[in-house]
């Protein structure tokens, strides 16, 4: 009966979306004020029933009912629970599903606390987010039931993809979404506003707690994503340029370039049409995203989906939203009146430089993803667009992006003068020559691009954190604290990159036991081999010795599992984490003389990149937790007056 309570809250929960955006769309209308209350309740029944739904769906995957084709098609009985548990999202249908629950939940959160809003553009941005859940609802269920049974049920599971079989892969999905999903709520509002002709510094203030959320989910997913395919994929990289990674790169573009358009707005009543339609664009990003990781179009070690027909769907409703979004902003937008204005030198013009060039980015990713996917539609060549493109198309853009997003926060608002600037920035300016020419005397050769991102790096710190000086820190706001952490943590994330391509070693070679090989300043002892068992799964496992000059050994051990449900080989990499970077080992396929395939990496301050990562999304949490507290002080002293 679980599956069938499943089936019939997401109807009822479908239904409910139906009804509010009907009540939506009447409450609008010219004697329809008396509905307005009606709209907010059935958001949030709505919610708690596609809630609902989806813990259904975790109690049959938890339980292994293998009469449910969805569970019997990704799980099996001998499974650690917790991959029963990421087993629910894992899949086609079940993503599908979180996605709607997501989506619907933060529309229920939008009914019950949004309180700053303008009553009727609420109503409107409600309206919008029922429309966009109602083609989910039909997508699930008409064409992706998660809910399907078996008759008669299956004897065994057919287990999930090992490669998900990872605790990284229990929480990475779900912050995606909650940051796809948060963009679906920014793009709501700008509808909603662009309904009402509301679009000002109010709607913007509104508007700004849910892109920041979006922008931290989405932050921390991609900071997971790429930690988890750079240690269980065995590949030894943290970014590939692989389809699905720009699937998630593109929307965080869009909503970094929509968070700084959307403060302008708010602090400035600057940049109107342009921040509603960077709300559209980060939206139809998400919905892009959406489509090349459901769809089946991609082949990918992250693409769960092969299936063209629903892939058809999915483009359906992307159509729908993006060129019914774009309509009515096409139709709206001369009636958005100009906000204020600003000179050039000013840190609004800096923020409207930084938004131009990640959109510079954005669009080649953009290209470089569907490019070959349009290619081999036309065609039915296939091509691949690989690093080198991206490398160097967006590389060089990136590193000006950094430049100006160092610099802005040094110009002031509205208005200001070239050479106080230029005396603002002097100090960073000086730390990157002096970083420039040490790298220049002590590290020749290390590549134009690391040599760039490490002297940017240290200029970026300097300048993040300047803004602090002479300020009382005690009594600075903690969205300036999280500004200075954010800007930070890109400065730490450019060291970490620059300094992994820069000064990674690595050696691949084949051994037998006994034998001693060399990787950067460690010595690694290949010391035994032997078999091994898990849950799930078997393995042969090598025992490493790693020493560094005459310190103390390090113990790694590196397997090549076999799972048997479904039939997959994957490499488990061991890595010994220090100071000063990360020794990763992989162990690779043996021989009939004894030999093994060894491959070792020693990769210095690569865990930069990840610590810069946690350091952007604290950033962003400082940022909502100030700003939230913010306008509740605004509050109350309205209230009070």
């Amino acid at each position: 009966m679980i599956a069938e309570a499943g089936l019939a809250a997401l109807w009822l929960a479908a239904a409910l979306s139906l009804l509010q955006l009907c009540l939506g769309a009447f409450a609008l209308r010219p004697g329809g004020e008396g509905l307005l209350r009606t709209v907010r309740p059935v958001a949030a029944v709505q919610a708690a029933l596609v809630a609902i739904s989806f813990f259904c769906l975790i109690l049959l995957f938890l339980r292994t009912d293998l009469s449910v084709a969805l569970v019997a098609a990704n799980s099996h009985a001998a499974k650690p629970w917790l991959y029963k548990f990421a087993g629910t999202w894992g899949n086609h249908e079940g993503s599908m599903l979180l996605w709607v629950a997501v989506l619907a939940i933060a529309g229920g959160a939008v009914a019950l606390f949004e309180r700053k809003l303008e009553q009727r553009t609420l109503i409107a941005t409600l309206a919008a987010q029922a429309a966009i859940g109602l083609g989910f609802y039909a997508f699930l269920l008409f064409s992706s039931n998660p809910f399907e049974r078996l008759n008669p049920p299956a004897a065994v599971g057919q287990g999930l993809n090992p490669l998900l079989q990872d605790p990284g892969l229990a929480f990475h999905p779900p912050t995606l979404y909650f940051g796809y999903v948060g963009i679906s709520i920014a793009f709501s509002f700008a509808v909603g506003a662009l309904i009402t002709r509301d679009v000002g510094a109010a709607f913007a203030r509104a508007m700004r707690p849910w892109v920041l959320a979006a922008w931290i989910f989405l932050t921390l997913g991609i900071t997971a994503g790429s930690y988890w395919a750079y240690y269980e994929l065995g590949w030894g990289g943290w970014w590939f340029w692989d389809p699905v990674e720009n699937a998630s790169l593109m929307p965080w573009l869009a909503a970094t370039a929509l968070l700084h358009s959307v403060t302008v707005l708010a602090t400035r009543d600057a940049l109107r049409a342009w921040t509603v339609m960077l709300a559209v664009v980060a939206f139809s990003m998400s919905m892009i995203g959406t489509f090349l990781v459901r769809s089946g179009i991609l082949t990918s070690v992250h693409a769960f989906a092969v299936d063209p027909e629903r892939g058809f769907f999915i483009l359906i409703l992307l159509t729908l939203y993006i060129g019914g979004a774009l309509a009515l902003f096409g139709l709206r937008v001369g009636t958005v009146r100009e906000g204020a204005t600003f000179e050039p030198v000013s840190r609004e013009g800096t923020l409207v430089l930084n938004n131009l060039l990640l959109s510079a980015i954005l669009g080649i990713v953009l290209v470089g993803t569907l490019y070959p996917l349009g290619v081999e539609a036309v065609t039915g060549e296939k091509l691949s667009v690989g690093p080198p493109y991206f490398n160097s198309a967006a590389g060089p853009i990136a590193l000006a992006l950094v430049v100006f997003m160092a610099a802005g926060p040094l110009v002031r608002w509205r208005r200001d003068r070239a050479p106080e600037v230029v005396n603002r920035i002097a100090l960073p300016v000086l730390i990157s020559a002096v970083t420039l020419f040490a790298l220049v005397l002590f590290a020749p050769g290390i590549g134009l691009f690391p040599l760039f991102g490490l002297t940017l790096a240290t200029g970026v710190a300097a300048a993040s954190v300047a803004p602090l000086w002479k300020r009382n820190l005690r009594r600075t706001p903690l969205f300036t604290w999280g500004m200075v952490a954010a800007h930070l943590g890109i400065a730490v994330s450019l060291a970490g990159m620059a300094s992994e391509s820069a000064f990674t070693q690595e050696t691949l070679v084949a051994v037998p036991v006994g034998e001693t090989v060399e990787v950067g300043p460690y010595s690694v002892r290949f010391d035994a081999v032997q078999p091994v068992a898990g849950p799930n799964w078997t393995a042969i496992e090598a025992t490493l010795t790693a020493r560094r000059g005459d310190g103390k050994p390090i113990v790694l051990k590196p397997q090549a599992r076999m799972f048997s449900s479904p039939p997959t080989e994957t490499s488990e990499a061991a890595i010994a984490t220090r100071l000063g970077g990360q020794l990763y080992t992989v162990l690779g396929k043996g021989d009939a003389g004894g030999r093994w395939q060894l491959r070792l990496w020693w990769k210095p301050f690569v865990t930069l990149i990840w610590l810069g990562g946690g350091l952007i999304a604290l950033g962003g949490v400082l940022s909502l937790i100030g700003r939230v507290r913010r306008e509740r002080k605004v509050q109350l002293q309205e209230a009070w007056a």
